[in-house]
């Protein structure tokens, strides 16, 4: 006799409800989570790589070998063109702190980075000023204030030569003008090194407005606008509100303005070659003339290596001191 066992059936699914949710992934063990990290990290690693390698390659080949190649030649008394080199270790560097033209080198130099470093900063920031109102034609006073940036130093300089010429220069006829007698700007100090520090200021002074305009309208207008209202005037608002946000942009142009001024040689190459009798003779001009002049090779990269040092010296005691009084917003 066969018992018939009841049979139940399976639950109804509810067809008004939607589709079944999917099922929840198994999470990744805490090996799973390694490998896919450490994957992660070296796709990311070859990326980087691949696109700062080449970079990397030419900042190593073109600066940071000769920088060293540098280093070991101020080690040597070597001529240019001569086959024979001969180690005489801090030889060099000695003979440079002992010469007695060493100090009026170093004066020139720190006279011509103050000058032509803080009357851009200054000039720069008046010009920007007057290029941040709005009046007509400004966008062609803002060209025409930033195209000499873009020419060559030495066109510049042999372009001013005429301008500053004693006899037949157009600055010797404006003075003339009013009854005053054109200074030998060739020839007495310190007129040539006046000379060399305006033309240098003329060139770059489009360049410092220029950043300092970008500058100048990113301030917010909500705060000069509520200085207005609490009566402050323009001069108020300039330094207590403008001047503030602006020294990030001034800590910039400081660090930019000091590492190229202490590096120019264009012009002075074109306006004085160093003279009369050194006074416009910079470190600068000095690596030149002790290289390619008098052809003392490994003198010269004692010279530059103390140049480099004094750079980075000076870089490092404004990113130390100088960046504290910097204002982000």
């Amino acid at each position: 006799m066969t018992t018939l066992v009841p049979t139940q059936d399976p639950p109804s699914r509810d067809l008004t409800a939607g589709p079944p949710p999917p099922p929840r992934p198994v999470a990744a063990g805490p090996r799973g989570r390694g490998v896919l990290g450490a994957r992660r990290r070296r796709r990311a690693l070859w990326w980087a790589l691949l696109l700062a390698g080449p970079n990397l390659l030419l900042l190593v080949t073109f600066t940071y070998r000769p920088l060293l190649e540098s280093l070991y030649l101020s080690t040597l008394q070597w001529n240019l063109g001569s086959p024979d080199a001969r180690f005489v270790g801090l030889g060099n560097y000695a003979e440079w702190f002992t010469a007695p033209t060493t100090g009026r080198i170093v004066t020139t130099t720190l006279v011509f980075t103050v000058a032509t470093v803080g009357g851009a900063l200054v000039l720069g920031l008046a010009l920007a000023l007057l290029l941040d109102r709005k009046v007509a034609g400004r966008s062609v006073a803002r060209t025409v204030a930033f195209a000499p940036y873009v020419l060559s130093g030495f066109a510049v300089g042999i372009l001013w030569l005429f301008i500053f010429d004693p006899r037949y220069g157009l600055l010797q006829e404006v003075l003339g003008w009013v009854g005053v007698a054109s200074p030998q700007w060739y020839s007495d100090r310190p007129w040539p090194l006046v000379m060399v520090i305006v033309v240098y200021l003329w060139k770059n002074l489009g360049y410092v407005a220029l950043i300092y305009l970008a500058g100048l309208q990113a301030v917010p207008q909500d705060l000069r606008d509520a200085a207005a209202l609490d009566g402050a005037g323009r001069v108020r608002t300039l330094r207590s509100i403008v001047l503030p946000l602006l020294t990030p942009t001034t800590f910039f142009l400081l660090v930019t303005m000091l590492l190229a001024s202490m590096q120019t040689f264009d012009i002075i190459k074109a306006m004085t070659q160093g003279g009369p009798l050194g006074s416009t003779t910079t470190l600068m001009y000095a690596i030149y003339e002790e290289s390619f002049v008098n052809g003392r090779a490994g003198y010269a990269s004692a010279v530059a290596t103390v140049l480099f040092i004094t750079l980075l010296a000076v870089t490092a005691v404004q990113m130390r001191y100088v960046q504290r009084k910097v204002h982000y917003v």
